[in-house]
């Protein structure tokens, strides 16, 4: 089979004739195809050899059905393989990009920083995507990849990847959905999600019927706390940091210290609870405040129970995540933060006690 390969490439290479080099392309590749998984690893070898020095010299339809035929094997070779991943043109990229289990993580994440907007569409259909390759995905891709890229249920996102994906969806209600309908979603990006969108729809409620606006208001706070506290029931992460934490404050311990500490480790729930108990409001408000992009609440919070600029500014990245805080939107807050008086910001916080007590005891 050697030989026989060899001569019909050289006899190719050798022909000016592009629908010659073609055929012969046609021909290695049913040879292929025909005893895919039962070739040694020389004779895939020698394929590459043969079907990449060919596809780079045939026309475009050729090659489309070149990279469909490959697209799928497991054994397909490896530089022939990324050779049509990196094609230009989409129609020969996409079925390799979206089905080749030959292209790894580096391939895949090369292609999504470097190619067109098409060929990160047909990576984010992949069957499975790992969080650096999402990652970039979201970071370069348009809507309309976020979108896929969210609505993958093989796809995995990091924490910076799901900080994106909250970012971005702001002010896109199809990719809000798309991240709201995933079953993985952790519970702290369901709360930022959430708040946010709630927000957004506040707002266009209210611009239509302004006269509704207090009942739209009552809705959208009822719905936010109702979704809170199935989130929560059905968390262990949460009963687990509750119970530690309630055990730190039970000892004395649950300082501004401890506090920071669990922002740094970026413990939602931990940082939630600790807020919870020196402010003595419910774990409702006190998520909403770390969950939504609005600053105000936290800030009063903060300088009612007298914790420092670090500690604050520290709780902020929680509301758009550790890449989000500006060094406008820091200075901004800063100068809120300072110009709040304690006095008023305690006067503040009694009124939300008061508020939340109401709430529970209307009677």
């Amino acid at each position: 089979m050697q030989d026989s390969l060899i001569d019909q490439l050289e006899g190719a290479l050798a022909s000016k004739e592009l629908s010659k080099r073609a055929e012969v392309l046609r021909h290695v590749t049913d040879l292929f195809v025909f005893g895919s998984g039962k070739f040694t690893g020389k004779q895939i070898d020698l394929f590459d050899e043969v079907m990449s020095k060919l596809v780079e010299t045939i026309e475009l339809s050729a090659r489309v059905a070149f990279g469909s035929r490959l697209a799928t094997l497991p054994d397909a070779p490896s530089r022939t393989i990324r050779l049509l991943a990196f094609d230009d043109a989409i129609d020969v990229a996409a079925a390799v990009l979206e089905h080749s289990p030959r292209l790894d993580e580096a391939a895949l994440t090369e292609n999504a920083r470097t190619k067109s907007q098409d060929h990160l569409l047909a990576i984010a259909g992949r069957s499975q995507l790992s969080e650096p390759v999402t990652d970039v995905l979201l970071e370069r891709g348009n809507n309309e990849v976020a979108a896929r890229t969210a609505g993958n249920r093989g796809a995995r996102f990091s924490t910076q990847g799901m900080s994106t994906l909250v970012r971005r969806a702001r002010d896109n209600s199809a990719l809000a959905m798309c991240i709201w309908s995933r079953p993985d979603i952790p519970r702290e990006t369901v709360l930022k999600l959430f708040g946010q969108a709630s927000e957004l729809v506040r707002r266009k409620l209210e611009a239509a019927d302004p006269r509704r606006a207090a009942q739209i208001r009552g809705a959208v706070l009822q719905a936010s706390d109702e979704l809170q506290t199935t989130a929560r029931t059905g968390s262990g992460e949460y009963a687990q940091a509750l119970a530690e934490v309630r055990a730190i404050n039970s000892r004395g311990m649950l300082d501004e210290a401890c506090l920071l500490r669990f922002v740094e480790e970026r413990s939602f729930d931990k940082t939630a609870v600790t807020l919870s108990l020196r402010c003595d409001l419910p774990i409702g408000v006190i998520e909403r405040a770390l969950a939504q992009r609005e600053p105000e609440l936290l800030l009063i919070l903060a300088r009612a129970i007298g914790l420092s600029w670090e500690t604050t500014k520290a709780m902020l990245r929680f509301q758009g995540g550790p890449n989000d805080i500006t060094r406008e939107r820091s200075d901004t807050c800063f100068a809120s933060f300072m110009r709040l008086k304690p006095s008023t910001a305690m006067a503040a916080l009694q009124f939300y006690r008061l508020r939340e007590r109401s709430k529970q005891d209307p009677c």
